[in-house]
């Protein structure tokens, strides 16, 4: 792929000076018409164009509507006019014809709609805004990019390809399938290398681990953030570990850089981690916190002491990570070798894509629209809301969010950064590899440098200040806003805690990318209590302080230590969370995160054993009763089940998350989540055998097996008393919850009344979703979730 010359693109996108963008810097053809401005008009929409570039038939023009700056239907209507004479365009909205300050590029996707097989248009839109970082532009346009070398004879690219270059830039997905290929090859050979874990699938989770971690290394020494720019610097250090001695990388090197290099701040490092590792910059962040699967039970490491990995299973991974181009952008693009933070998320969810977990593959368009669309239509109400209701002020409202970024003045502007964005608070309660909390955080930060181009234009005093202060503390604006966008707005859970680490990790990318020079790196933010492992579904939604208090004094009778009341809990946990999520800006205050985060992590457990117990009063108040799966020997099959009471392990393993407590300030205090996006999983909730027994044999296989076929392997598979014992205690895992489901308060609506009678159907967990967002949302917030048309009908 031709390589973007970013100075250049960077100097003539920053002065609106198109022609030079795209003739100098992404090598189009001189338009063949005049460049001159000339009037149009698209029915009762006047507008002036002029051509700026063409490329094998496809024509870059500049717009400018003469009413001012344009809706969506203004922008089809000049699109469908252009049309006729250039089938394939690129339109460039501006707000002036020269010394403009925002822009609009608009391109049409023409497919057919899958449904109804008619064709239909999707436009899509890229803002610019004078002063905005180019980065995210950059990364987009890549694609556009030509070398004479890819030109014919006649100096010219043929209409096909040029077409397809622009819709690279675009539209497009970022195609992962290779390297998915080839990691998941790389992570069965690390499985083989790992000593110190026994159980396996404890072994696979810390085989990601190590992955990621590597995997986010790699994107840091392709930033050449890593010892003086070293772009090789996983592979010098390797080396250098050989020539020491064998079998030193993983539990001398890894754990310096890891634990000590990245983890404090140079003053506090080792002279021999120092020596070790050469210039890292220190970057705080819960991904160097030991992982709990590198302690022992007491909490002390075991790196290197019981828990190695061989020197081998770093070379292959390494080779792999070498044969691919890795960009550190925001954006899918580019070609089957270039790897983006994107691709964690590709891999995680393709990786561990079993049902029973939910894991889902959420296209990126996907993701920015329903994000897009809930955080725009948020601000857009939030904005046009007086501080004090009483004083009613005039104030011109806006259809969308580019609109009123086009034209908003220097006092909504600073509402929009001071009052607006901060408070916003967006939640995915089925957060997979983050993919919606990463789009998200682009829609936040695209409104966030709108208001910064304002402000270096020199819109106004208070809005200069507004920039300079946070220039005068932070030497990387974006990293800063992005930082901030993460610490208070985002949240999310996932009952697997391997999707909150991802979810973590592409964060943790997405801030880096806005840093172009090491010095200007800051530490990482904490938010391990942002994003959580639980179950969304089962839980306390509100606690009941007299109700928690009681059950408390009952189960410490027997305890030396006296019960704290739940709103000392409360007020505890929420001042050490403040604590932990911004030591980060606490600069010069030495903070032990990982005492603190252990010591968080006890209250926790501590609280939630007394919820759990309300819990359980729960199912016994509603009369539901646990089913334990019992073996019939002489028919080989599922005997009747044993049912008995509902005991508090029964509970545990359900792993609860107790939204009352742990996000106490947004849902009981402000009354719920501002946005919720999510794509639950859509599946009934039930024992599925095929995809249990797969786990067992590599035969098994969800569509390609007759009913019998599979039912004389699984009859195979149960003559082994070890599997036999594991279906029985996954088949109990489900009926108990079920019934809960089905007569849970908060789940009222998964059961229809018809003729005074309840119906019965199968509970859906997309449903449950449904149903919970519903309570987790504050009166007047938004969703925007991806489920089955179904819906409508059941």
């Amino acid at each position: 792929m031709a390589k973007l010359d970013f100075p250049s693109f960077e100097k003539h996108l920053s002065a609106f000076d198109f022609a030079r963008l795209f003739v100098d810097v992404l090598g189009w053809n001189q338009p063949v018409v005049e460049r001159a401005w000339q009037p149009d008009a698209a029915g009762d929409t006047a507008f002036t164009r002029s051509t700026v570039a063409e490329l094998g038939g496809v024509v870059a023009i500049q717009i400018v509507i003469d009413s001012g700056w344009p809706d969506e239907t203004q922008r089809l209507r000049v699109w469908k006019h252009i049309a006729h004479s250039h089938a394939e365009n690129l339109l460039i909205f501006t707000d002036k014809q020269t010394g403009a300050s925002q822009s609009q590029w608009y391109w049409v996707k023409r497919d057919k709609n899958p449904e109804t097989g008619k064709p239909r248009l999707t436009s899509r839109r890229h803002e610019y805004f004078k002063g905005q970082p180019v980065d995210l532009f950059a990364s987009k346009l890549q694609a556009m990019v030509v070398e004479l070398s890819e030109l014919d004879a006649s100096g010219r690219l043929p209409v096909l390809e040029a077409a397809r270059r622009i819709a690279a830039a675009l539209d497009v997905e970022k195609t992962t399938k290779k390297f998915f290929a080839a990691y998941q090859q790389q992570h069965l050979e690390l499985l083989k290398h790992i000593q110190g874990i026994d159980n396996e699938r404890d072994k696979r989770w810390y085989a990601s681990v190590l992955l990621n971690r590597l995997m986010f290394v790699w994107f840091m020494q392709k930033k050449f953030f890593l010892d003086g720019g070293n772009a090789d610097y996983l592979h010098t250090k390797l080396l250098e570990s050989r020539q020491r001695g064998p079998e030193r990388f993983f539990g001398e090197f890894l754990n310096a850089l890891f634990f000590e290099a990245f983890a404090k701040p140079e003053g506090d490092r080792s002279q021999e981690a120092r020596a070790l590792t050469g210039q890292i910059p220190y970057l705080n962040g819960g991904l160097f916190l030991h992982h709990k699967l590198e302690l022992d039970a007491d909490r002390s490491p075991r790196i290197g002491k019981t828990l190695t990995v061989a020197d081998a299973a770093f070379q292959g991974i390494f080779d792999l990570f070498a044969s691919f181009t890795w960009h550190l952008d925001d954006t899918p693009g580019g070609d089957a070798d270039e790897i983006n933070p994107d691709v964690l998320g590709y891999i995680f969810e393709k990786y561990i894509n079993q049902k029973a977990f939910g894991a889902y593959y959420t296209r990126p368009e996907i993701t920015s629209y329903l994000a897009d669309r809930s955080i725009h239509k948020l601000i857009l109400e939030r904005v046009y809301e007086p501080a004090i209701p009483e004083l009613k002020i005039k104030e011109v409202k806006f259809d969308t969010v580019p609109d009123l970024l086009a034209r908003m003045d220097a006092r909504t502007a600073l509402k929009l950064v001071n009052e607006v964005l901060p408070s916003i608070t967006i939640l995915d309660p089925a957060v997979g590899s983050g993919a919606f909390l990463v789009a998200a955080l682009k829609s936040l930060i695209n409104v966030y440098y709108a208001v910064v181009g304002r402000a270096e234009m020199g819109a106004s005093t208070e809005l200069k200040n507004w920039l300079q202060h946070i220039q005068k503390d932070h030497p990387s604006v974006g990293y800063y806003i992005k930082r901030r966008i993460v610490t208070d707005n985002l949240h999310g859970v996932d009952i697997m805690e391997e999707a909150c680490e991802i979810a973590k990790l592409r964060l943790f990318l997405a801030m880096v990318a806005s840093v172009r020079k090491v010095e200007d790196l800051e530490p990482l933010p904490n938010i391990d209590f942002n994003i959580l492992p639980g179950n969304s579904l089962v839980g306390l939604m509100r606690v009941d302080e007299v109700e928690f208090n009681q059950k408390n004094t009952q189960l410490g009778l027997f305890s030396e230590v006296k019960p704290r009341p739940f709103a000392d809990l409360l007020a505890a946990k929420n001042r050490q969370l403040d604590t932990y999520r911004h030591s980060a800006e606490q600069l010069g205050k030495h903070v032990n995160l990982r005492q603190l985060r252990d010591g968080i992590d006890t209250e926790m457990r501590e609280a939630n054993a007394v919820m759990n117990e309300l819990m359980r009063d729960q199912f016994e108040k509603l009369d539901v009763r646990y089913e334990q799966a019992t073996w019939d020997a002489t028919k080989k099959q599922l005997g009747k089940p044993k049912k008995r009471v509902i005991e508090r392990e029964d509970i545990d393993q359900q792993t609860p998350f107790h939204w009352g407590y742990v996000f106490d300030v947004i849902v009981q205090k402000r009354g719920g989540f501002d946005i919720i996006l999510a794509n639950p999983p859509w599946e009934v909730f039930k024992p599925q055998a095929k995809e249990f027994f797969a786990e067992y044999s590599g035969v098994v296989t969800k569509n390609k097996m007759t009913i019998k076929e599979f039912e004389k392997e699984q009859a195979t598979l149960l003559q082994n008393v070890e599997v036999r014992e594991a279906w029985l205690a996954y088949e109990s895992r489900f009926p108990h919850l079920s019934q809960w489901f089905r007569a849970a308060p908060e789940f009222k609506h998964q059961s229809a009344v018809v003729g005074g009678k309840k119906t019965g159907s199968d509970v859906n967990l997309y449903k449950l979703f449904v149903e919970r967002s519903f309570h987790l949302l504050r009166a007047g917030g938004h969703c925007g979730i991806v489920i089955p048309s179904g819906i409508y009908t059941d």
